[in-house]
């Protein structure tokens, strides 16, 4: 089961750089995150005909929205401020001591030393990333607030999957409300942009909601699996995905210690794999 959820979290981090650079590529942020959960929302529905209805998860279920729209609120902002390559690292690699923290008080997850050591690598590559070329104070602000809004949604989604009958009802109906909740407040918030924006983008906005299902999908299957701290760290491998897209598919200047950050990350993300 181990193995399962760390390749689970292995495509889940994959997936989820993508996501964030089809939005970060966008010309207006919040239309172009309205687009990739309304079609996420859309590409799930039919599954909520068939899986049961999670009625002992609808607290965390509802706690996950709220945690989310402020999460993708500092995640937008994040990515108007600077670029991918610097605001991405800092905020997916603070969140896993963030969640690694909490799930232990909280859910009671089990740090061994091994995974303590891994999810230390993790964050020390986002330090680096960030240290020698740092973004300005405010994108810095946000990209910080973005990574304690991942670690509030982490656990408390990773609670929800939990109490719900089946790790594909949870999904299901999270997607649902982040999709159609979130997606209709922020097309309603840009009103006439989001037309024009959905008119230009809605191939790349369909395929990174599809993309969106299989990021956070996995991730939450991987949760009902194995224990929070370990899978939350290994998920950040993300960020590997997300400096080579910032410097091959947005062509941003990527220097020598984002790289060696990258290194860092991708030696704490094999101990979280092969370590107990």
């Amino acid at each position: 089961m181990i193995a399962t959820a760390s390749l689970l979290m292995l495509i889940s981090g994959a997936a989820h750089a993508v996501v964030n650079a089809v939005v970060k590529a966008g010309g207006d942020k919040m239309s172009s995150r309205a687009l990739v959960d309304g079609s996420s929302a859309l590409l799930i529905l039919p599954f909520a005909f068939v899986v049961p209805v999670p009625f002992g998860a609808w607290p965390w279920l509802l706690g996950s929205f709220a945690v989310h729209l402020v999460y993708l609120i500092c995640l937008i902002k994040a990515f108007e401020s600077a670029d991918m390559s610097a605001v991405y690292p800092l905020m997916r690699g603070t969140a896993p001591v963030l969640a690694a923290l909490a799930s232990v008080v909280w859910l009671g997850d089990p740090v061994s030393p091994g995974v303590a050591l891994g999810i230390a690598l993790v964050s020390a590559g986002t330090a680096a990333v960030v240290w020698w070329n740092a973004p300005g104070r405010r994108a810095l602000g946000w990209a910080l607030a973005t990574g304690a809004t991942i670690a509030a949604y982490t656990v408390i989604d990773a609670r929800g999957v939990r109490a719900a009958p089946s790790a594909i009802s949870y999904v299901v109906w999270v997607f649902l409300l982040l999709g159609f909740g979130i997606g209709a407040i922020f097309a309603v918030w840009r009103g006439p942009r989001f037309v024009i924006e959905a008119r230009q983008q809605w191939k790349s906005g369909l395929i990174a909601g599809a993309l969106s299902l299989v990021t956070y999908g996995f991730a939450l299957w991987a949760y009902r699996l194995g224990d929070v701290p370990r899978l939350a760290a290994l998920r950040e491998t993300s960020i590997l995905f997300g400096v080579a897209i910032a410097l091959f598919v947005l062509k941003e200047q990527v220097g020598k210690a984002r790289l060696a950050g990258a290194a860092l990350i991708a030696g704490g993300a094999a101990l979280l794999i092969v370590l107990r």
